[in-house]
C-alpha cells in the first residue's frame, strides 16, 4: 500500500489505520512516517501488525544534492527502493530537454544508491507524454535508463496519453514496482500531471487493463504490485481492490 492513500485517515488515527492495513490483506508499506510517534513507536507499531516499509521517496532535489539524505531514510526504514514521484519543472507538459537532464541525474545518482543496495525507480506522473522536438520525454528516458527502473503509476499514464501495458509489455524487467491505481470510465485525460482524483475507482471496474498488467507483472517478475487509492473513498476501496488482484493472481 502507498501510504499516501490513507494521508487523511492517518492525521486521525495513525494506530487505528496501521493494526487496520493487515486485515485488508496487506502487509508491505510504501512511504509514509511517523504521524507525530517517535522512530521507536512507529517501529514498534509497524512490527505488532507484521508490516514493513519496502519503498521511501526521493525528492528531486534531494538526488541533486542530498543523496546520503535518501540513503538514511531507506536504510533506517529497512526499504530497497527509493521513488522520485516528480520532476521538478515548469507546469503544464515536460520538455525532452528536461528528461535527458533528469534521465542523466537519475542514471548518477540510481548509480551511487546501487551500492548500497537500493534501488532507484521513477514514477511517471503523465506529464512526460506529449511530443517535444520530434519525440515523446517518456521515450526517451526508458530507452537511456541504465542505473534506475520504473514505478509505473498506470492511472496517470493513462491520463497523460500512454497505453502502460504496451509501455511495460516493450521494455521488459524495468517496472520492479506497479502503482495500480484504476481510472472511471468517462474520465478526460491531462498533461500535467494532474486531475480529479475521485476519478481512482476499485482495480477492474475502470478504463485500464489492471488484470493484463498483472498477470504481464507475473510474467516479468515485478517484485511489489502497490496499491494506491488517492480517493476520498480509499478505506473502502482498498480491500476491494486487494480481492480484485488476488483473484487474478490465482
Amino acid at each position: 500500500l502507498q501510504m499516501y492513500s490513507l494521508r487523511n485517515e492517518m492525521k486521525v488515527d495513525p494506530v487505528k489505520y496501521l493494526k487496520m492495513i493487515p486485515e485488508m490483506g496487506i502487509n508491505n508499506l510504501e512511504g509514509g512516517g511517523g504521524y507525530g510517534m517517535s522512530e521507536a513507536e512507529y517501529e514498534k507499531i509497524l512490527a505488532e501488525n507484521k508490516l514493513k516499509t519496502i519503498g521511501v521517496g526521493a525528492e528531486y532535489d534531494e538526488l541533486n544534492k542530498d543523496l546520503q539524505s535518501i540513503i538514511d531514510n531507506a536504510k533506517k526504514a529497512g526499504a530497497k527502493y527509493a521513488t522520485c514521484y516528480w520532476i521538478a519543472h515548469p507546469d503544464g507538459p515536460i520538455s525532452l530537454a528536461k528528461i535527458k537532464e533528469a534521465t542523466a541525474l537519475f542514471n548518477k545518482a540510481g548509480a551511487e544508491l546501487q551500492k548500497e543496495g537500493i534501488t532507484l525507480l521513477y514514477h511517471p506522473h503523465g506529464y512526460e507524454f506529449v511530443k517535444d522536438a520530434g519525440m515523446v520525454p517518456m521515450d526517451y528516458m526508458l530507452k537511456n535508463s541504465k542505473n534506475f527502473a520504473f514505478n509505473m503509476d498506470v492511472f496517470w499514464v493513462k491520463m497523460g496519453g500512454g497505453d502502460p501495458l504496451k509501455i511495460m509489455k516493450s521494455y521488459p524487467g524495468k517496472f520492479p514496482m506497479l502503482h495500480l491505481k484504476d481510472r472511471a470510465k468517462g474520465t478526460p485525460g491531462s498533461k500535467d500531471g494532474h486531475g480529479d482524483l475521485e476519478a481512482n475507482v476499485v482495480l477492474g471496474t475502470g478504463d485500464i487493463d489492471i488484470a493484463g498488467l498483472i498477470k504481464e507483472a507475473q510474467k516479468q517478475g515485478t517484485a511489489y504490485l502497490t496499491i494506491e487509492d488517492e480517493s476520498s473513498r480509499s478505506v473502502e476501496q482498498i480491500p476491494q481492490s486487494v480481492k480484485f488482484i488476488q483473484s487474478i493472481l490465482k
